[in-house]
């Protein structure tokens, strides 16, 4: 019965680092990644599809990347909506191939961005603590019902708050990981 509320919350902490590491993803640093454009939505025959769907996403160098598009005729809308995205990047198009050339982030853009990073790490330890909560509650419940014993609460709880200290580490790792290539020249 413990073993199933933690491995519960282990699962929702694991959660948690996933939805970080994504939004990290979406925090664009001075280099040309895919992953940046992985959110970006294209009309496409009357229905919001996945850039990635319609185009191929490459690297063409550390700050460049290349879009090569399977029906040419999308090529205008797929630039629209890279210009629409909130990512502040302009597409130059030479034929058949979008290239995307990735501008120099100033200081200011850079802080924001750690802002943003840091912003987003909070809110996985808030997600993360939030599943430890619950599980602490569950153990509570447990103990109360007289299904477990109070040292097996006790026993419960501490384990679930080592689980939640590694997790917090975690966090903290991809933070100062994200932190260290966003202030990178």
């Amino acid at each position: 019965m413990i073993d199933d509320i933690k491995k519960e919350a282990k699962e929702r902490m694991e959660k948690s680092l996933d939805a970080l590491s994504h939004n990290f993803n979406k925090i664009r640093t001075g280099r040309a990644h895919p992953s940046l454009l992985d959110g970006l939505r294209v009309e496409y025959y009357g229905s919001d599809t996945p850039l990635n769907q319609v185009a191929n996403v490459n690297v063409e160098d550390a700050r460049t990347l290349s879009l090569t598009v399977w029906d040419k005729t999308m090529i205008p809308a797929i630039e629209k909506a890279i210009m629409k995205s909130d990512l502040g990047l302009n597409p130059a198009t030479a034929g058949e191939v979008i290239r995307i050339p990735m501008p120099m982030l100033t200081e200011d853009t850079r802080k924001g961005y750690i802002r943003q990073a840091r912003h987003e790490a909070e809110s996985a330890r808030v997600s993360v603590r939030n599943a430890r909560r619950d599980a602490n509650g569950m153990l509570k419940e447990l103990e109360k019902d007289k299904e477990i014993s109070e040292d097996d609460e006790r026993r419960g709880q501490d384990e679930i708050q080592k689980l939640t200290d590694r997790y917090i580490a975690e966090v903290e790792k991809m933070l100062a990981e994200k932190e260290a290539d966003l202030m990178e020249i």
